[in-house]
């Protein structure tokens, strides 16, 4: 499991169901820890504030439990990923149709993929050379 550094996990995490232990968070999969990573990285180049990354996640983890989502927090990292997304598309930096269209290709490099290989986005047959 990866760990990220512990006082900004703490300021990131703040009341929030993120899965840890007592050193700080850990990630069942490496897709949790680059998702956080990236989080990281934009709120450090300014790409949102701390507020506004902790209304973002709140706001999704309020809608995920009303809605009958986990609240043991199993599902955190697929609210993180929400939020980011809904954030960005707030902020004019992507748009729904583009997310959907990334994910429908990753979606298709995934099932054109070789068992055991890595997952390669130019896998995607429909994409554009």
């Amino acid at each position: 499991m990866s760990r990220p550094d512990a006082a900004l996990a703490d300021a990131l995490a703040a009341g929030t169901p993120i899965p840890r232990d007592a050193e700080g968070p850990v990630f069942a999969e490496p897709w949790q820890a680059q998702a956080f990573a990236l989080v990281v990285a934009l709120q450090n180049r300014g790409v949102f504030s701390a507020q506004e990354w902790a209304e973002a996640l709140g706001a999704e983890i309020r809608e995920a439990v009303a809605a009958g989502g986990c609240r043991d927090g199993s599902d955190y990292y697929e609210r993180w990923c929400e939020a980011l997304e809904h954030l960005l598309i707030a902020k004019g930096l992507a748009s729904h149709e583009g997310v959907d269209a990334l994910a429908a290709s990753w979606e298709r490099a995934a099932e054109a993929t070789p068992h055991g290989k890595p997952i390669l986005l130019e896998n995607d047959p429909q994409r554009a050379s």
